[in-house]
């Protein structure tokens, strides 16, 4: 931990597995400031390797014409921080992709959806060396390594403790924020990552469901008194969850994810993008892990749980 706070910024070294909308978007930025970046890709590697990557943003067009950009994270660098930025559907991966790539004293930074995946990241590299960042950002990736901004894009970063136990604001999480701040992202500080982890669930499961489910954008689900109804319920439900595990949201909260998103611009969610290209749905990430804790606090979650049978439904249907 002491290294990684002393560091400077040409030695610290970035990985980041999942170079889509929301690692290449994150990692692209860090190489733009100067970090010594290395991307892991799949279908676009020959791409990427040989064009580099592209981000439209309102922050401000970029390219990168070359690269770090590998197939296989054997022939990566060791790595001090490790940024996964898979869909949590290809998180059996992760054993295999790891181990390779982080240091021995380096961490692994999870910016996904949902719930759990830093209790089975610990399993595979501990648990003193997770962390998870929440990502409020409107990104899609339109082309081989194409990233196209529009909105948003602070990430809640949280040290990971055990059993999801509250670490505070650590050492090696402002070393992190550091950096992603002189790239000109903002980092907002979670001393209880449970807590934030659930909060993103208010957002997530109701207009991630939702756009499944009925076809539609973020703005018609708010337009619309039934779906909005069904939406503060939905959120309604995320709050009960928490209260469960001792961690209390505010009506104030719930409110303002309501007042963001009527004013975001129309907007597909990750959940229906991937839905439209038949590509398997963070079911249980988003939905099934939050309604497990919470059965096993004894509460249930009756309207999530309907949206999430619907939901697996319609995931083995969509990819038949």
């Amino acid at each position: 931990m002491t290294q990684m706070t002393t560091q400077t910024r040409q030695q610290r070294r970035y990985a980041v597995i999942g170079t889509g909308a929301i690692g290449g978007f994150y990692g692209a930025k860090l190489q733009q400031a100067g970090f010594d970046v290395h991307f892991l890709l799949n279908r676009d590697y020959q791409w990427v390797r040989d064009r580099g990557l592209v981000v439209e943003s309102v922050n401000g067009d970029f390219t990168l014409p070359e690269v770090n950009a590998y197939q296989q994270p054997q022939k990566m660098p060791k790595c001090d921080v490790v940024i996964v930025a898979l869909k949590t559907t290809a998180n059996y991966l992760l054993p295999q992709l790891l181990p390779p790539v982080v240091k021995d004293n380096g961490v692994v930074v999870l910016l996904q959806n949902g719930l759990g995946a830093e209790e089975e990241v610990a399993q595979i590299v501990g648990s003193n060396r997770v962390m998870g960042g929440l990502c409020f950002i409107c990104s899609n990736k339109i082309g081989p390594g194409h990233i196209r901004h529009s909105d948003y894009g602070a990430i809640e970063l949280g040290d990971y403790g055990e059993g999801y136990r509250p670490r505070g604001i650590t050492d090696r999480m402002q070393a992190i924020a550091r950096d992603f701040n002189q790239a000109g992202i903002t980092i907002l500080d979670s001393e209880d990552l449970l807590a934030s982890r659930w909060k993103k669930l208010v957002w997530n499961i109701p207009f991630n469901g939702l756009s499944v489910i009925l076809d539609a954008k973020t703005d018609a689900l708010i337009a619309d008194r039934a779906t909005r109804c069904l939406a503060e319920d939905l959120m309604q439900e995320v709050v009960n969850g928490a209260a469960a595990y001792d961690r209390a949201i505010a009506p104030e909260f719930v409110q303002e994810m309501l007042d963001k998103t009527v004013k975001m611009k129309p907007y597909l969610t990750s959940m229906k993008l991937d839905y439209d290209r038949r590509q398997p749905l963070e079911v249980e990430a988003i939905f099934g892990n939050p309604l497990k804790k919470a059965a096993q606090a004894g509460v249930r979650l009756p309207k999530i749980e309907t949206l999430y049978q619907q939901l697996v439904f319609l995931d083995r249907r969509n990819r038949r």
